[in-house]
């Protein structure tokens, strides 16, 4: 025990979303069914413990197709993969399951919508992330072109500034991505606007949960992975809120000198940081604090994807 009290503050909704959870869910369902190895473009999500936890149990991850053989199933990520990728499967006859998120695969479908209609699609999104590059990779090269902010914007130049569209990332930051739509509609007043938000529910729940977060604590820790960007958008969140914040896998790579003088602490996780993770930084916190608790509750979610028709048929 120690004479030092912490107020943590716990986000709710916080953690996996439902797309996270069907795509681990996915693999696992695969792994039982046809057994142990099942190969697995990219990482299914951006978490380390989740990733080795299955390798545990029989996962391969590879980089790219040409890795996996013939005669074994492959399962594509939840952030989804060009049309290259399953096209390459369906020519060498491979067993291929998609573990694209259902509100990831909206915004594919968004895409080649506007494609049909021969407008001009502006994606807004992350360079080099595998959301941005399965998205982009659903049409012909340079058909669609990526702005990551309101300077890229500026320097864009289209064939005329009729039939524009945009689109987005599932995954961005909701207060700069309206900074760069506005800029969007500066430019091009009649760009079409996607017939449904496409920043997910998830990426918004957990904005807003650590929004609420920050006006209650001096510090925020997020769970998540350096690759995922979702968690990285939670700390820019609590940054923008007036908190100092940190990206955190582990409770092993909190540094306690972060909370010199802090009393009150809060705590959220990445949608693709396992609960687990967060109970070991509560515990971790408790060996070293007098701690009260208290859940911060912004939205209830009961969101589910169903797992894919093939994983549920009996061979």
């Amino acid at each position: 025990m120690t004479d030092k009290n912490m107020n943590l503050y716990i986000a709710n909704p916080r953690g996996f979303c439902a797309g996270v959870d069907r795509a681990i869910n996915i693999v696992e369902m695969a792994l039982e069914k046809y057994g142990a190895p099942v190969y697995v473009r990219h990482e299914i999500v951006h978490n380390k413990y989740v990733v080795e936890g299955l390798v545990n149990r029989g996962a391969i991850f590879v980089d790219e197709l040409h890795e996996v053989p013939s005669d074994k199933p492959v399962v594509f990520s939840a952030h989804g993969v060009p049309k290259s990728v399953p096209n390459e499967a369906i020519s060498r006859e491979m067993l291929y399951i998609d573990a694209t998120c259902p509100l990831v695969s909206k915004v594919h479908r968004e895409a080649e919508r506007y494609d049909r209609q021969g407008a001009q699609i502006i994606m807004i999104g992350h360079k080099g992330h595998p959301e941005v590059i399965g998205t982009m990779g659903q049409l012909e090269q340079g058909a669609i072109h990526l702005v990551e902010g309101p300077e890229d914007v500026d320097k864009l130049e289209l064939d005329s500034s009729d039939n524009v569209a945009y689109i987005t990332q599932t995954t961005l930051s909701l207060d700069d991505t309206s900074e760069i739509i506005a800029a969007l509609k500066n430019k091009f007043p009649s760009i079409k606007d996607p017939k449904k938000e496409d920043i997910c529910y998830a990426t918004t729940n957990r904005q807003n949960a650590v929004k609420a977060l920050a006006e209650k604590v001096e510090v925020v820790l997020i769970i998540g992975a350096p690759n995922s960007s979702n968690s990285r958008r939670l700390v820019e969140v609590a940054q923008k809120g007036g908190c100092r914040s940190m990206l955190i896998q582990r409770a092993s790579e909190i540094k306690w000198d972060w909370f010199k003088g802090v009393k009150t602490v809060g705590i959220s996780a990445g949608a693709s940081a396992p609960e687990i993770l967060v109970e070991e930084v509560i515990e971790t916190f408790k060996k070293r604090f007098d701690i009260s608790m208290e859940q911060v509750l912004t939205t209830e979610e009961n969101v589910t994807f169903k797992v894919p028709a093939i994983l549920l048929k009996d061979d």
